[in-house]
């Protein structure tokens, strides 16, 4: 799943390539994506882009009044084309969701693509005039990026959560996912099954400085990437997130997996968890 860190970096693509740009057609591939009726998404046609922004893993494209949001979800991407097909796509046919022409004042006509992947399709798609509309964004609690560390401190200690669900609670903190989770507590030699608010005062100052540097780390080397380009940044910064078997690049310990219905996550036992193995109910349920 997108997270912070590419979602700003798609916006930041957004910002240099669609800015100044006038909508022209949209092409609905699939209907299930548009959780909005009013107003009609054919509304931003013929509007100018005067902004993106980000709103936690949400995605901002703002064209003046209205903004069309997206939530990319696991599967979706953001793809951007100098040359679109001028054919209308087929609804129901591959990955395509909804495709966004442009008229650029240099006479372009790009696109953008939001495409996903999989059978289960969450991808979501809001036409609003206010980003309040947006369920998901109305729930969100203070960004990862702008929080203040009294703010983090107060968030974790109204919690008795494990620390790993708080840091992806978008209610609670904006942006993060599963990903940069695993990053984040990794750096800060944190077990992801450590109980919130039981953290000592020194454990959430540590937390809340790695948390900034891992997400502006992540950002530095994202941004000004082609947005095609964005996934493969993200998995070659990986230190323990999916690279279960492998060795941690800090102690050479073998990084493990905990598993679950829809997704895992990985951590170091040496550098995390004082050597020991995490249960992971799944294979336990296997092996009974």
């Amino acid at each position: 799943m997108p997270e912070l860190p590419e979602v700003e970096a798609l916006a930041g693509f957004l910002r240099n390539h669609a800015v100044g740009a006038v909508v022209g057609r949209i092409d609905v591939a699939a209907l299930s994506v548009l959780k909005t009726f009013d107003p009609p998404i054919t509304d931003l046609q013929g509007r100018d882009v005067t902004g993106a922004s980000r709103y936690g893993k949400h995605l901002a494209l703002e064209c003046g009044e209205l903004s069309l949001i997206t939530h990319l979800s696991r599967g979706g991407w953001l793809r951007w084309t100098d040359n679109p097909s001028s054919a209308p796509p087929k609804p129901g046919k591959g990955p395509l969701a909804l495709r966004v022409h442009f008229f650029t004042p240099e006479g372009g006509t790009p696109a953008f693509d939001l495409t996903e992947a999989g059978t289960k399709k969450r991808l979501a798609v809001w036409v609003v005039r206010d980003p309040q509309e947006v369920p998901g964004i109305a729930r969100l609690g203070p960004d990862a990026l702008t929080v203040t560390e009294p703010e983090f401190a107060e968030i974790l200690g109204s919690t008795t959560a494990r620390i790993k669900n708080s840091l992806v609670d978008q209610s609670l903190l904006a942006g993060v996912g599963n990903a940069y989770s695993d990053e984040i507590l990794h750096t800060a030699k944190l077990s992801p099954f450590a109980t919130s608010r039981a953290l000592s005062q020194e454990q959430v100052h540590a937390l809340y400085e790695t948390m900034r540097t891992v997400l502006t780390d992540a950002i530095s080397r994202s941004l000004g990437q082609d947005a095609a380009r964005l996934k493969g940044e993200k998995r070659a910064g990986m230190r323990v997130h999916a690279r279960t078997g492998l060795p941690c690049p800090v102690c050479g310990d073998t990084v493990r997996e905990v598993s679950f219905v829809e997704k895992s996550f990985q951590y170091c036992p040496t550098c995390q968890t004082g050597g020991k193995i995490l249960a992971d109910r799944r294979m336990s349920r296997l092996l009974k």
